[in-house]
């Protein structure tokens, strides 16, 4: 594992304690600024500490201390403050076709004994009618919200 060393400039660290003490800003960004002022190790810095330390005070993970500090080595200042952009794939559980059936199946007369439709009965419906492999009834709840389409009416 690499081991990074911030060494922040004097105006850096005027930067940051004046983040950190005035003006609104994200909480995860004046945390950021916090770990960057605890980490330096440049000559403007009042005392040494170590990670274990930055982690009981500030209430965080090692792990966060270690990014902040690869961001700031490798990226600079600004990157290390901001949020790192999210890498996951998010799948889209219901498309068009899936939504239009849905849609058409909720708009029509319930089962015989049932009185309306139901999220499960629709979320059974599709994987019946071979529309959906699986689907749950809080995903089916999120489609029909998405379209203004509410089964109490």
């Amino acid at each position: 594992m690499n081991i990074y060393k911030v060494t922040l400039t004097k105006e850096e660290r005027d930067e940051l304690t004046e983040m950190t003490r005035t003006g609104t800003h994200a909480a995860r960004r004046i945390i950021h600024a916090l770990i960057l002022l605890n980490v330096d190790r440049g000559p403007n810095t009042p005392e040494n500490q170590i990670n274990e330390d930055i982690c009981k005070v500030l209430k965080i993970g090692m792990r966060t201390i270690d990014r902040v500090k690869k961001r700031f080595v490798e990226e600079g200042l600004e990157a290390a403050l901001k949020m790192a952009p999210t890498t996951r794939v998010y799948d889209q559980l219901v498309d068009g076709d899936m939504e239009a059936h849905l849609i058409a199946l909720a708009c029509g007369e319930p089962p015989e004994g049932y009185a309306r439709w139901s999220l499960r009965l629709l979320a059974d419906k599709l994987v019946e009618q071979r529309i959906a492999d699986t689907i749950s009834y809080e995903t089916v709840r999120r489609t029909l919200k998405k379209t203004n389409l509410s089964l109490g009416k």
